[in-house]
């Protein structure tokens, strides 16, 4: 009987790598716990010369020197969300990222006011 041999779907495919190998293990985020919304930027700061940041660090990093969503920087690295989370976390650990500042209401700065949102949603559904 023949032995099973390696395919690949495509040529661009490249080598495959599980989530919790990217994340060194961890499953979920011990520190900072971002979600879907939470802007983040890039302090500007560089990583000492013990901080070895990992491929996938150093792309979200400079995603992150404009403002930037989790979900943005999951959906433009190709990354499962979880994995984005723990990243950033160690980002944030590191000193390379921060939250942006929230404004008095509660809202993050630079952030759209939800009311023209929700009005522009309701506008689009009558279309």
């Amino acid at each position: 009987m023949e032995t099973p041999r390696e395919r690949w779907i495509g040529r661009d495919a490249g080598p495959i790598v599980r989530p919790y190998a990217v994340t060194r293990g961890r499953t979920r985020p011990r520190g900072l716990v971002v979600d879907l919304v939470t802007i983040l930027v890039a302090t500007g700061r560089t990583p000492g010369d013990r901080v070895w940041l990992s491929r996938e660090q150093r792309r979200l990093l400079e995603l992150c020197s404009r403002p930037s969503t989790p979900a943005d920087l999951a959906s433009e690295t190709d990354l499962p969300f979880r994995v984005v989370q723990i990243l950033l976390e160690d980002l944030h650990q590191y000193g390379l990222v921060e939250e942006m500042p929230q404004t008095e209401h509660g809202e993050q700065a630079d952030r759209p006011d939800t009311r023209i949102l929700m009005r522009v949603l309701d506008e689009l559904r009558r279309l």
